[in-house]
């Protein structure tokens, strides 16, 4: 069965050809029912897991916003510099529409929407408030405010909020409307569910075909020791190849979905909404949580081993280890990140360890096969927290 990654299909860049902007679900006309309600924009990029940081602090805020998705020229990195305020990297003929009335605030992340972002400041007087999500490549000083996460070591500055982990959309709503949708999908498999959520190759990290089939096997144990099934949904960055390994390796009764564009049926929140344990692939800081925002029991997978581990200390090798694996594109890839991340500056690089340590440290994960997660895990404050500090800047 195939199905895409449930983030929600509207966290998708948009296709070529769309205009315009989306409303959120909010009645449209609130925009204009006070000026005392800042007006927000949120300003949506080609990775899933910004958007949905943008998307989630848009939603928590409680205020009308409109969505503003982009088509980037090919040449985008050339004319698109994270420090000009331009429209230049934009197919303005496939774009959604920017024009008055200017936001109060915007919302975004990720680099190729920053020029966007200061154009329509520049459009507005300087009125517009700007609020970057994860790291900015331009000067922290040309932000309102950062909200940002361990991994990218950004300054301790009044204007950069430090949280725990990205912000998300995990909510007692949302999982409650998606266990009522999914449950009876699932009712045919026994309980309880282990939740598989699969990413992909990150930074120094990678993720083949034998680390799927291994994730797959420990999980298929973790399931079998309860009498369980596995609900597994694979990412857009997941390697096809990993995930044939990933869907032949499983011993258990299961639910398999393959990540697949814009797919309406996709069940991410249900497989959240419905587990009674979690296996999260821990390249994805993302993921890890939203997994741990459930308060379930959150279990991490190394996705590496020897040189390649995420753990300290590392995670000894269980499968082959040949030279013509590690002459694939994504070692070679994880082994120039290494370099970097030795040898440049650190603001090239992040290290998701940090993020994988905190929550570890903190009782909201383990790694898989190193015990049991706790029982009740501490709640994660980061969107009540962000939320706060974007409202303060209009007191």
């Amino acid at each position: 069965m195939h199905a895409a990654r449930a983030r929600g299909a509207s966290s998708a860049p948009s296709a070529p050809g769309a205009t315009g902007a989306d409303v959120s679900g909010a009645d449209a006309a609130q925009s204009n029912a006070t000026d005392r309600v800042p007006r927000v924009w949120l300003l949506m990029g080609h990775r899933a897991g910004d958007n949905t940081q943008v998307q989630a602090l848009g939603e928590a805020l409680g205020w009308p916003f409109e969505v503003k998705r982009f088509v980037y020229h090919k040449y985008e990195r050339i004319l698109n510099l994270p420090f000009m305020a331009t429209l230049a990297g934009v197919v303005k003929s496939e774009s959604s529409a920017l024009a008055p009335p200017w936001p109060d605030l915007i919302l975004t992340a990720g680099r190729r929407n920053e020029p966007i972002a200061r154009w329509i400041k520049r459009q507005s007087g300087g009125r517009t408030k700007l609020v970057q999500m994860g790291r900015p490549w331009a000067a922290l000083e040309r932000w309102d405010l950062v909200v940002t996460t361990p991994q990218y070591r950004l300054p301790r500055v009044p204007t950069v909020l430090h949280n725990e982990a990205p912000l998300h959309r995990v909510t007692p709503e949302r999982l409650a409307k998606a266990a009522a949708e999914w449950g009876g999908r699932v009712a045919h498999l026994p309980r309880p569910y282990v939740t598989v959520l699969a990413g992909g190759p990150s930074g120094p990290y990678p993720f083949d075909a034998a680390a799927g089939a291994r994730l797959a096997r420990q999980a298929s144990e973790l399931a079998r020791r309860g009498g369980g099934s596995l609900l597994v949904t694979t990412s857009a960055r997941t390697p096809a190849a990993t995930i044939d390994a990933l869907f032949r390796n499983v011993t258990v009764p299961g639910m398999l979905y393959r990540w697949r564009r814009d797919d309406p049926e996709n069940p991410f929140f249900g497989f959240l909404a419905l587990a009674d344990a979690i296996v999260v692939t821990a390249d994805s800081v993302s993921m890890m949580a939203e997994s741990c925002a459930t308060g379930r029991p959150v279990h991490l997978f190394d996705t590496g081993e020897g040189k390649t581990s995420m753990r300290e200390p590392p995670a000894p090798p269980t499968t082959p280890d040949t030279i013509w694996r590690h002459l694939s594109p994504d070692y070679l890839q994880a082994w120039i990140y290494r370099q970097t991340m030795k040898l440049g500056p650190t603001r090239l690089t992040r290290d998701i360890r940090i993020v994988q340590q905190r929550l570890v440290a903190s009782g909201r994960a383990v790694w898989l096969g190193e015990g049991e997660p706790s029982a009740e895990p501490p709640p994660l404050e980061d969107v009540p927290r962000a939320v706060a500090r974007v409202r303060a800047l209009f007191e």
